[in-house]
């Protein structure tokens, strides 16, 4: 084991049992917990002594063991209670008196295990008993005798809850974006569709620059950047070779392929996992984005940046020959199964961008192509295999961590360490942006987004109310129903 693993090892350990033994004032037990659980990830994602998809594994199992209702941590750690016998008098009850908390509540346990607080009269207070008097107790009504339990002020959420973000919404519509993009590839449909944009845009070096830009982005919208990457990365070896070695257009071409992969990604909600793990801490908060919506939002951004790209990457390198031929092979498969592959495709994209007119959900639309296409043959078990796993596994350690921050009044106590209301809305988010921009430098894009989003959606549902950011401009509003995940 080399030593960036022991330390990573050591980092993250540390990191857990810190919360254990350094009370932090304000923040709750199991917020202590959760934080305990964040650090380790956060220390674990950073270095990676073990795969990040493993660490999002061991996150779901410590928020099941440490969390949970069905937990050890919950199940043995319960806070004694004492029965409540019979009234007094009418409405009147007599208690030990460590079951009165300060003032005049008591913490009373319902038959499901969750606690309520009672607000109770105290008429007389011994040093052992206390006589209450209220109209929400009842004879045999549970009363906690340490109120100050952190059990009376928590309600675990069941295991089914952490266990569940395997199967979120939103990894079943990146799951359908994923298979769409297998079976694409499987049938030559990017290359057809390349073929199609750089065909009509003849010898000239600029225009086929745009137009690997552009066709780079339009597929990276709907595959992963890496494999966009990689097939037109095939497209464009022949056009390679046919320039001359010292052309600084060679330079050009190849990084137009990574950029417009990067840039098309942002297009839509499944162009790459970083957006789905965004829309997934959205969703928790119950801020579902449409389809459509997000792709209305992200057109503006990706259009002017590949323009800039395309500005930027002429001026850097430009181009020594006045002409470029580029032959591509690639016609439209015609075969039955491409043909189904092609009706899926525009069916599954048509109910997407249509999302608010019939307000089904595009997390259940995602699942007919994940139906249909091995239903029909158009894939099989080979491409059903090639899904990348790994990359839903480590969404799922995102929501989950994401839900056991919120539930556990974590994220509520990471966000009032900070005076918002003295920064401005656009600072917020340039500091937040500034810190996705250095850590994705050293990270994958999908760890810093799995590791920021929490966060980010915390603080901007209180900095929102803070600075007055609760809502988009006039300028902007969606003019459609809102359809919510």
């Amino acid at each position: 084991m080399n030593k960036r693993k022991v330390v990573g090892i050591l980092l993250g350990l540390v990191g857990f049992l810190v919360p254990w033994v350094v009370q932090f004032p304000g923040l709750s037990f199991p917020g202590h917990v959760t934080l305990g659980i964040f650090l380790l990830a956060a220390a674990f994602w950073l270095t990676e002594p073990v795969p990040i998809y493993t660490t999002s594994m061991l996150v779901i199992f410590l928020e099941v063991l440490l969390l949970s209702a069905e937990g050890p941590l919950c199940l043995f750690a319960r806070p004694p209670v004492a029965a409540v016998t019979a009234e007094t008098a009418p409405r009147e009850f007599r208690l030990p008196a460590g079951a009165v908390a300060e003032g005049s509540e008591v913490l009373v346990a319902r038959p499901n295990g969750t606690f309520e607080v009672v607000q109770v009269e105290v008429l007389e207070r011994g040093p052992d008993t206390a006589r209450v008097q209220s109209g929400k107790l009842s004879s045999g009504s549970q009363v906690l005798t340490q109120p100050e339990h952190w059990l009376g002020r928590y309600v675990p959420a069941s295991y089914r809850t952490f266990f569940a973000a395997l199967a979120d919404p939103i990894i079943i519509l990146f799951l359908g974006g994923c298979l769409l993009a297998d079976a694409s590839v499987k049938y030559r449909l990017d290359r057809a569709l390349t073929r199609m944009f750089l065909r009509p845009l003849g010898t000239s070096p600029r225009l086929i620059l745009l137009g690997l830009l552009v066709a780079t982005a339009v597929l990276s919208a709907f595959m992963s950047n890496t494999a966009t990457t990689a097939m037109m990365m095939t497209v464009v070896l022949p056009l390679l070779a046919g320039l001359d070695r010292e052309d600084p257009l060679k330079v050009a071409v190849v990084l137009a392929i990574p950029v417009g992969a990067n840039i098309g990604g942002i297009a839509t909600p499944i162009g790459t996992p970083p957006n789905a793990i965004a829309l997934a801490a959205l969703t928790k908060q119950g801020l579902g984005v449409p389809f459509v919506q997000w792709v209305l939002m992200a057109l503006p951004i990706v259009v002017m940046t590949l323009g800039v790209s395309w500005v930027v990457l002429m001026k850097l390198f430009r181009a020594r020959t006045a002409e470029l031929k580029i032959e591509l092979a690639g016609a439209f498969d015609r075969s039955p199964k491409a043909w189904g592959l092609y009706l899926v495709f525009g069916l599954t994209g048509l109910l997407w961008f249509t999302e608010n007119q019939h307000g089904i959900s595009s997390n259940i639309i995602a699942f007919l192509p994940v139906v249909a296409l091995p239903m029909f043959g158009i894939v099989g078990k080979k491409e059903i295999h090639a899904l990348p796993w790994d990359v839903f596994w480590l969404m799922a350690g995102g929501i989950s961590l994401g839900t056991a921050i919120k539930t556990t009044g974590l994220a509520e106590w990471m966000v009032g360490r900070v005076d918002w209301s003295s920064l401005g809305g656009f600072a917020i988010m340039a500091g937040l942006a500034l810190l996705s921009f250095v850590l994705a430098n050293f990270l994958s894009h999908t760890v810093t987004v799995t590791l920021l989003a929490p966060i980010a959606v915390s603080v901007g549902s209180v900095a929102g109310a803070a600075t007055g950011l609760t809502s988009p401009p006039r300028w902007w509003r969606w003019p459609w129903p809102r359809a919510t995940a």
